[in-house]
């Protein structure tokens, strides 16, 4: 069982990035900047080719791997305030977004594709506490 010391070594604050592959950089540059409107970063110049975005008070980080497949089920959720309305806008940029569903008491949700086909929830809380 952990003590107190090992409770306040690990304590996590927040998530800063998540990471995900892409098989095109650019693609999923001009996809990520331009439909889904997010901020690019500065990255630091890796031996791999890749992109950063703000993402609120967290970061997107893409890393080129040709060849990669997105796996089922792995995905991340962006908070929307107004989920119908973030639908109508995607679908005018080209984008195929399910329909939406409710967990109920929690959220509503829908999902869509990068161009990889990595998956991305839109996820807009039912209740304050969900936030």
């Amino acid at each position: 069982m952990a003590g107190p010391e090992t409770m306040a070594a690990m304590k996590f604050r927040r998530v800063h990035h998540v990471s995900i592959n892409v098989t095109d950089v650019e693609a999923s540059v001009a996809f990520y900047r331009d439909v889904l409107e997010l901020e690019p970063l500065a990255r630091p110049a890796f031996g791999f080719a890749g992109a950063w975005f703000g993402l609120g008070e967290q970061q997107l980080h893409l890393i080129e791997a040709p060849g990669f497949i997105a796996p089922v089920g792995q995905h991340f959720a962006l908070f929307v305030d107004d989920i119908d309305a973030t639908i109508g806008v995607l679908t005018d940029r080209g984008v195929t977004v399910s329909q939406p569903s409710e967990i109920a008491g929690v959220c509503r949700q829908a999902f869509f594709a990068d161009p990889t086909g990595n998956s991305i929830e839109l996820n807009q809380p039912i209740s304050p506490a969900s936030r």
